[in-house]
């Protein structure tokens, strides 16, 4: 009986040391288990990382738009909103020298300018002033262009990052409208609309004419400008000039008409000219800074850059102006015209060029 109990014991004993070797070998498993899953969690965090921030092109600029990333966003959220301020206050002061214009200075005119100079006063002055309205409602309402959601046979140079769809040559995301436009030049908040392919030509008319209407009315209005300014003048001396308030008035709105209109003038004009220069090069302000990029590193290997969307100077103009036959220049330039520009804008002829030379604004 004790060897019957002695060996149960050891067996016991041994059925008691296999069971906690069990044990402890399942508890060494989980534990080697959860070693390894922080492991390969590390290892997916590390990789994600590491996918968010690489980037082969990344260079000093690149990490200067990240650092500026909130003031761009508050920036383009600001002009958002804004840009219908912009819109009407366009509206409202040129309203206003326009309403100058026919109380103030038009009866002047009509009293002491003989009647040539008369009709070219009322020639001039309304055809200015038709173009301006007329180009100016055109930018604001026709849409800029946009690359068709629908998957279609077009060539494309890139994928936009914001979209994550194909962008077509010239094509450029607005971080404002919050989609790709075609031949994108910048975003107006003047116009609240975007500057591309179908209302390019309309904006630069606008700024065009525009400052032509500003140096009429201020060429115009010098002498009556010089006139009221001394007036002014002499209204805090004593005793003081027997001006009635409707003549204060005049001269307050001469004095207002000219130098509102000459610094539009030199504004806009900068402006109109630095417009005309791209247009004269085939580029738009977008591409200008990328050509500009491009122009420097082909030059460090020695290499000269061509644009290969430029045609040449004259017929830079042609195409931007949808100018086919002589007769268009006057009634495509210079009376109002709906027609659409050259191409669709989601394909350009590059023929010409080499293939290598076609690749510059594959961006």
């Amino acid at each position: 009986m004790v060897g019957i109990r002695s060996r149960r014991r050891f067996f016991a004993s041994i059925m008691r040391l296999f069971l906690k070797c069990l044990y402890l070998g399942r508890r060494q498993r989980r534990r080697f288990k959860l070693v390894k899953r922080v492991e390969d969690f590390c290892r997916y965090g590390r990789l994600c990382f590491l996918s968010l921030v690489y980037n082969s092109f990344t260079n000093s600029d690149v990490v200067i738009d990240s650092l500026f990333e909130p003031i761009y966003w508050l920036v383009d959220h600001m002009t958002r909103w804004f840009g219908v301020v912009f819109v009407g206050l366009v509206i409202v002061l040129t309203s206003s020298i326009v309403l100058i214009v026919y109380i103030c200075v038009l009866p002047l005119i009509l009293q002491t300018y003989t009647a040539g100079w008369i009709s070219w006063h009322l020639g001039y002055g309304h055809w200015n002033l038709l173009m301006i309205v007329f180009h100016y409602y055109k930018a604001i309402t026709t849409a800029p262009g946009y690359p068709p959601k629908a998957k279609l046979d077009i060539p494309t140079v890139s994928i936009c990052r914001k979209c994550i769809s194909p962008k077509p040559a010239r094509t450029h995301h607005c971080s404002i409208c919050n989609r790709c436009i075609l031949k994108m030049d910048h975003h107006c908040p003047w116009l609240n609309n975007c500057v591309g392919h179908y209302n390019h030509r309309y904006f630069f008319s606008f700024c065009l004419f525009m400052t032509m209407g500003c140096i009429y009315c201020g060429i115009s209005s010098r002498e009556m400008f010089s006139e009221a300014y001394l007036a002014i003048e002499t209204y805090y001396q004593t005793p003081p000039p027997t001006f009635s308030f409707r003549e204060k008035m005049f001269h307050k709105c001469i004095v207002y008409l000219w130098v509102l209109c000459s610094s539009v003038a030199v504004a806009l004009g900068a402006l109109a000219l630095w417009h005309a220069v791209l247009i004269t090069r085939g580029e738009t302000s977008v591409e200008r800074h990328i050509n500009k990029k491009e122009r420097l590193r082909l030059q460090k290997k020695g290499k000269v850059f061509q644009n290969p969307y430029s045609y040449g100077r004259c017929n830079n103009w042609r195409i931007f102006f949808g100018v086919e036959t002589r007769l268009h220049w006057i009634t495509r330039i210079l009376l109002p015209s709906s027609h659409l520009p050259h191409g669709d804008g989601l394909i350009w002829n590059t023929s010409y060029r080499t293939e290598s030379q076609a690749t510059v604004l594959a961006i």
